[in-house]
């Protein structure tokens, strides 16, 4: 079961997540949106989406960042392994705080308020309920690591990263988990679902984040009222 989950399903994940997304931009462009609800209620979808991006896009780059580096280099630049998983938790527990308050604000907009109620599709809400368990089962993790911490183990986290580097080179190994206790498995596996999930949510817009529209010219806009002198 564990080769299956670590070592085959990463790879159908990822596979469902850019195959599933180019067919769906092939075919279905016109569902390639976040189907903003804003016209229904503006408030607090302004809280939750402000604080649930900011968190979750902390969370995403502190995730790469953290397990996708290889562990020598973090040893180059001074930085031990207790020090990192300090850093892990700091950062974990600050950016999952706010991305959790932003989620619950949407989870309870979008259940409480009819309008949105109405107007929302099925995996809207499936979605939303799969990120805040994946979200809660990973802030669980943060009381485990830090008791790692202080205990001076940091092998689960150096586990952790040695396996995502494995699948990102093609030679995912589920045995590097062998060790890692189960919530640290059961949060890597609700994470890769998401990733297999994504084609049939609105967070494909997520492929859309108009960088451009920072360094775009200015717009030139004209009256349709003319003037005559």
């Amino acid at each position: 079961m564990e080769k299956l989950l670590f070592s085959l399903y990463p790879y159908i994940a990822l596979t469902t997540f850019l195959v599933g997304s180019l067919i769906r931009f092939d075919r279905e462009q016109y569902t390639w949106k976040a189907d903003s609800s804003q016209l229904f209620e503006k408030e607090q979808l302004r809280k939750g989406s402000i604080l649930f991006h900011i968190g979750i896009l902390a969370l995403f780059m502190g995730h790469a960042a953290g397990l996708l580096t290889p562990h020598s280099w973090f040893l180059g630049l001074g930085i031990s392994d207790m020090a990192h998983q300090y850093v892990a938790i700091i950062a974990g527990s600050v950016f999952g705080s706010v991305c959790m308050m932003g989620g619950v604000i949407l989870w309870r907009r979008r259940m409480n308020n009819s309008r949105v109620r109405a107007n929302s599709h099925f995996m809207d809400i499936f979605i939303l309920d799969w990120l805040l368990v994946t979200l809660g089962v990973g802030l669980l993790t943060i009381p485990v690591s830090f008791y790692h911490a202080v205990s001076g183990d940091a092998s689960a986290m150096v586990s952790l990263a040695d396996w995502a580097q494995s699948v990102v080179t093609l030679q995912a190994d589920s045995g590097l988990l062998a060790e890692v206790g189960f919530l640290y498995k059961l949060h890597l596996f609700l994470g890769m679902s998401v990733f297999f999930l994504f084609p049939f949510t609105r967070l494909v817009h997520v492929w859309s984040v108009p960088f451009g529209y920072l360094m775009r010219p200015y717009q030139i806009v004209r009256s349709k009222y003319v003037r005559y002198r």
